[in-house]
């Protein structure tokens, strides 16, 4: 079975607001099977600046319940030093959220890359802000 390249998305929420707005758009990509949810992790930061990291079973109703519905894959993939990592640039009263995905519409293309003895040099992902300023003109 091929692997698709993984991606780490870190989310920001200002004012520490989970909300389950985002899930929907997540789980549609999961049954198309367009990406693989291998692990997630909040990060959040009270106003005293006191760091709470939860994973998916730690949390409840009240902090993003929504979250539960996605299937994680490969849970621990995100551990403790990454949540530190991120927690060190969070400002007080925020949040984020740690995701990591893997790109399973591009596991075809890492197999044909394999069968042509070719490899990736580097990769680069625009982000949505410039790509949106440069497709717009």
């Amino acid at each position: 079975m091929s692997v698709g390249p993984v991606d780490v998305y870190i989310i920001g929420f200002p004012g520490n607001k989970f909300t389950g707005r985002i899930v929907p758009a997540i789980l549609e990509q999961v049954e198309k099977g367009v990406i693989r949810v291998l692990d997630l992790e909040f990060v959040m930061k009270d106003a005293d600046g006191v760091v709470t990291a939860l994973d998916l079973q730690d949390l409840d109703d009240e902090v993003g319940a929504d979250f539960v519905s996605l299937e994680i894959t490969k849970p621990g993939s995100l551990n403790s030093e990454d949540a530190d990592e991120v927690s060190e640039d969070l400002p007080p009263n925020s949040s984020a959220l740690l995701i990591a995905v893997e790109n399973l519409w591009a596991a075809k293309l890492v197999d044909a890359l394999d069968a042509a003895d070719a490899q990736v040099i580097d990769y680069v992902r625009i982000p949505v802000d410039v790509a949106q300023a440069v497709l717009s003109n």
